[in-house]
């Protein structure tokens, strides 16, 4: 029997990726929880399966195959289990009334099941159970009819096309160590997506970091320099040693004048900026860094290349087709 999701209990998905840790804001930097939307839609009806849908079958080689252009031979036994039972209890994000396996052998032209069949192997694969797997999809599928959050980015502190369909915007702080991580696997997915993809930096610098501050002053600094990117990178290379008085050194590796970032360094010519960005984040009620947004969209799938590729590709066919999934 399928259960509608309200029934099914289960906690978020664990840290199997890096999008599971972050640098926490302190108490000092309260969140600000999302205004409620002026009118909630209607609730979307549950779907009914099919008469034609068969019954979950409990062996999970019978539910994995048969699947035209589908092949999960390769997951251990125990991800296959976990695989099997969210493709007999979860539907489709399309809408179609089938569970996503009857969807998958009976509705063989729809590309969304593929799509969501491909991101539940890979998340078992990384040792999520079933249950957990069917919240993240669900809550991920939930987002992109959610309201979206306004930010304003800052074209000299952005990579890639101007008019690209999806703009990715982090928020970051440069002593986060997790920020630190997800900084080449976002810079790489922006690289290798140059005409879909428009990644933007926001400094978010957290309370919990005494140099976060100062070095968010020096990328402004040197953004004002037109080397925004190359401090960017030093920064991030030296996320133990960001201490006022060794940033001027850091300036002078990407030849600029250190002399005159110690001087600003002693001033609050960016205070306002900074918390600027801090106000934004807050109005998005972030809680952590790194945390980046898909057009305004929340993201929280993961720092994996698939993963981000995954909804790219999604932000795509929905901004394509007017906020709504294409027909298949």
């Amino acid at each position: 029997m399928l259960l509608p999701r309200w029934m099914r209990v289960a906690p978020v998905l664990a840290a199997a990726t890096l999008m599971g840790a972050g640098c926490a804001k302190s108490a000092e930097v309260p969140a600000t929880p999302k205004a409620p939307a002026a009118a909630a839609p209607a609730p979307a009806a549950v779907p009914v399966p099919s008469p034609a849908a068969e019954a979950p079958s409990a062996d999970p080689a019978q539910v994995l195959t048969g699947i035209p252009g589908m092949d999960f031979s390769a997951l251990p036994p125990a991800a296959k289990r976990e695989l099997a039972t969210v493709f007999s209890d979860e539907f489709c994000y399309c809408g179609c009334p089938h569970s996503l396996g009857a969807c998958l052998k009976q509705h063989t032209p729809c590309k969304h099941a593929k799509r969501m069949a491909r991101l539940s192997a890979r998340m078992v694969a990384e040792g999520g159970p079933a249950s957990e797997v069917i919240v993240t999809l669900s809550k991920y599928y939930a987002s992109f009819r959610e309201p979206r959050v306004q930010l304003k980015v800052d074209p000299r502190m952005c990579q890639g096309d101007a008019n690209a369909p999806v703009t990715v915007a982090e928020f970051s702080d440069f002593e986060c160590p997790f920020c630190g991580k997800a900084r080449p696997i976002l810079e790489g997915f922006a690289k290798k997506h140059p005409s879909e993809v428009r990644f933007c930096y926001l400094p978010f610098p957290l309370s919990m970091h005494p140099n976060a501050v100062p070095a968010a002053q020096a990328v402004l600094w040197a953004r004002d320099q037109g080397k925004f990117w190359q401090m960017h990178d030093a920064l991030f290379g030296q996320q133990e040693n960001l201490k006022p008085e060794a940033l001027p050194a850091l300036a002078k590796s990407v030849g600029l004048d250190g002399d005159k970032l110690a001087a600003v360094l002693k001033t609050e010519q960016y205070k306002d900026e900074i918390e600027g960005f801090r106000a934004q984040g807050r109005m998005a009620a972030i809680n952590s860094t790194p945390t980046v947004f898909f057009n305004g969209r929340a993201y929280e799938l993961g720092f994996q290349e698939g993963q981000l590729e995954h909804s790219m590709e999604d932000e795509v066919e929905w901004r394509a087709n007017n906020n709504a999934w294409a027909a298949d």
